[in-house]
């Protein structure tokens, strides 16, 4: 198994220090690696780190509290003009959010996903706050700084959740 996969975890506690833009673009470079529906790759993002603006997203979202010492945020988006069934856009979009909350683990970055769809006014006022044209769909936040907390991995494997042939 993949160390990263076996140590990610999700960091909230970050150090006041900037994340490198190299750093970034590997993470948004392993998101678009992510598998997609039809391979329509329908996912954009938004990087922000302008402080101002990401101070605002805790008062949208209430589990964003850790965006406040974040160094990034990447805002993963489903564009409907390139994926008209939200379905897949949400699969797609998730799977690029899992591949760069697994990269940052192997660039020793902390990273925690915050859900956005589907809840519809949260949606709304990220829509608002990033610009977001109509067709464009905010599917997730992504948390991103230089840790300042370690987790110790918790193994979740548990047979009774596999079922064989049948249930």
């Amino acid at each position: 198994m993949l160390e990263a996969i076996r140590n990610r975890r999700s960091i909230r506690k970050y150090l006041d220090k900037p994340v490198p833009a190299e750093k970034i673009e590997m993470l948004l470079k392993s998101a678009m690696q992510a598998p997609s529906a039809m391979n329509k790759q329908p996912w954009e993002f938004v990087v922000s780190q302008n402080r101002e603006v990401m101070d605002h997203i805790p008062k949208i979202h209430p589990y964003a509290q850790m965006v406040a010492s974040a160094g990034a945020v990447i805002i993963v988006c489903g564009n409907r003009d390139i994926q008209d069934e939200i379905g897949y856009i949400v699969e797609d979009c998730s799977a690029a959010i899992q591949n760069i909350l697994i990269e940052a683990v192997n660039l020793q970055l902390g990273a925690v996903w915050l859900g956005v769809y589907p809840r519809a006014e949260r949606m709304k006022e990220i829509a608002s706050l990033f610009n977001l044209p109509e067709h464009i769909v905010p599917i997730g936040i992504v948390s991103i700084g230089i840790p300042g907390e370690t987790k110790a991995f918790e193994n979740r494997f548990n047979k009774s959740k596999i079922h064989q042939d049948t249930w």
